[in-house]
């Protein structure tokens, strides 16, 4: 996972922190949009990343809140990208950065799990 958070600090310009901090936030995102069976998929291609999801900050109340309620109301992608978007808030980054990230992070996964894995991923990181 160093390599990643090499290449979000270099790409990006923002600090170590902050690369492993939003990466462990796309993964957990993708996590709770997969199916068990695929996500683990993803997680066995890629060692390490079951410790960059638990460093990933948490999103903060009023957003899981606001999240939980769009879910009910059948808005459960708007709901999730807001919990995505206040937790790299509390990372300091702006939501425009999620866009930044993403195709980061799927080029480190196209190269460390294949495009498979990859494409599962591309598939829920759509914003």
């Amino acid at each position: 996972m160093q390599e990643l958070i090499g290449a979000l600090v270099k790409q990006l310009g923002i600090n170590e922190q902050q690369a492993a901090g939003g990466a462990g936030l796309l993964f957990k995102f993708a996590k709770d949009k997969l199916v068990a069976a695929d996500f683990q998929q993803v997680s066995q291609a890629l060692p390490g990343l079951s410790g960059l999801i638990k460093g990933a900050p948490q999103a903060g109340a009023g957003a899981s809140v606001v999240g939980g309620l769009l879910s009910k109301l059948g808005g459960g992608g708007a709901g999730g990208l807001l919990q995505l978007a206040s937790a790299f808030g509390s990372l300091k980054l702006d939501q425009g950065m999620i866009a930044k990230f993403i195709p980061v992070v799927l080029g480190f996964v196209k190269n460390q799990g294949g495009e498979s894995i990859m494409k599962m991923l591309q598939g829920v990181l759509k914003t």
